[in-house]
C-alpha cells in the first residue's frame, strides 16, 4: 500500500507539473527567439506567449487552455513490484486531477460524440509499455494539444525517393498549416518500414531536449537542414513572420523492410510540455526533469 501511494503522488504530480511548469529547455529556446527576432509582429507574439509561461508558472495555471492528450511512456523494469497496477494508479491519478479542474476534459467518444468528463476513454490515456532490466520505473509524459496533431504526416515512399520524400513531406506540414498548431514548433521526424512505427517514434522524438543533436553524426545533419529549411519558410510566431517558426527538430529512425520506407511527422506547438519521472521499488520518487518554477521574484528554471 506504501508503494501504490506513494505511486499515485508521483503520477499526480508529474501531471501537474507537466500542465503548469514549462519545461526549462523550451523555455529558453523562445527567449532565445525572442532575444534575436528582428521583426516586430513576433518578437510581439514571443513576448506574450513568455508572459504566459511565466503567469500560469506563479499562479499553478494551465499554461494553454487546451491541456492536451495524455501520453505515457512507461519503462517498466522487470523487478518493479505490482506491474499489473502500475497503469490503473496513473489513470486513478489523471480522473483525480481533472476533476480538480487542473486539466480540461479531452476525451471524446467519436462514436457518441460523449466527452468522458475525466480524460480517460478507449485507449486514452495513450500508455506505451517497454519493459527493461531493473526494478525501477521510468515515466516520460506529454500533454499533447489538439491543435498541434493537424500537421501530423505519414507519407509511405517507394525507398528511392525516400529521403526526397522526407524532406517534402517535412516542409509541406509546416507550409501549409501556418498558424493553426501554433508555432514556434518542435518538429519529430522519423523514417521505419511500417507507418505506425514511424509515427510512433517521431512523437517520442519530441521527448529530446531542444538543441539536443542527434549522437549519430548523419542524423545530426539532417535535423540541422530540416530546422534551416523550415525557419526559411517564415511562417513565424503564430503565423506573423519572422525567424523562428520551428525552436528544434528530432530525427530518429528503424531499420525497415528493403520495399518500405515510412516517413512519419509529428509537430509540437510552442507548448511542448512534458516530464520525466524516476520511481525506485521502495516508492521513493523524484521528477527529473527541468521546469520553471515560482521564485520569490517570479519564476526560474530549477
Amino acid at each position: 500500500m506504501r508503494l501504490e501511494g506513494s505511486l499515485y503522488n508521483a503520477f499526480r504530480e508529474m501531471i501537474l507539473t507537466t500542465a503548469t511548469r514549462m519545461p526549462a529547455d523550451v523555455y529558453e529556446a523562445l527567449k532565445k527567439a525572442y532575444e534575436e527576432e528582428d521583426n516586430k509582429l513576433a518578437k510581439a507574439q514571443l513576448a506574450a506567449i513568455l508572459r504566459n509561461i511565466e503567469l500560469a508558472c506563479r499562479r499553478g495555471r494551465p499554461i494553454c487552455q487546451d491541456t492536451g492528450t495524455p501520453h505515457l511512456y512507461l519503462e517498466l523494469g522487470d523487478g518493479f513490484p505490482m506491474r499489473s497496477r502500475v497503469m490503473e494508479i496513473f489513470k486513478e491519478a489523471l480522473r483525480d486531477v481533472t476533476r480538480e479542474s487542473a486539466l480540461r476534459p479531452n476525451a471524446v467518444d467519436p462514436i457518441y460524440a460523449r466527452n468522458s468528463g475525466d480524460n480517460t476513454g478507449k485507449y486514452i490515456p495513450w500508455i506505451h509499455v517497454d519493459l527493461v532490466p531493473g526494478d525501477g520505473l521510468r515515466a516520460n509524459f506529454m500533454l499533447k494539444g489538439g491543435g498541434s496533431e493537424a500537421p501530423s504526416r505519414l507519407a509511405m515512399s517507394p525507398p528511392l525517393r525516400g529521403w526526397d520524400t522526407l524532406k517534402e513531406t517535412v516542409v509541406r506540414a509546416v507550409a501549409e498549416y501556418g498558424p493553426l498548431p501554433c508555432p514556434p514548433l518542435i518538429v519529430g521526424v522519423a523514417v521505419a518500414g511500417g507507418g505506425d512505427v514511424a509515427l510512433t517514434l517521431a512523437k517520442k522524438a519530441l521527448f529530446r531536449p531542444v538543441g539536443a543533436r542527434h549522437p549519430d553524426p548523419r542524423t545530426a545533419r539532417l535535423e540541422e537542414e530540416l530546422l534551416e529549411a523550415l525557419n526559411k519558410l517564415g511562417v513565424g510566431p503564430h503565423g506573423f513572420g519572422g525567424r523562428h517558426s520551428v525552436l528544434d527538430v528530432k530525427f530518429d529512425y528503424a531499420h525497415r523492410h528493403p520495399a518500405s520506407f515510412a516517413v512519419g511527422v509529428v509537430v509540437g506547438c510552442w507548448a511542448t510540455r512534458r516530464s520525466y519521472l524516476e520511481v525506485s521499488s521502495s516508492g521513493e520518487w523524484r521528477i527529473t526533469s527541468r521546469h520553471l518554477h515560482p521564485t520569490g521574484n517570479g519564476c526560474g528554471v530549477s
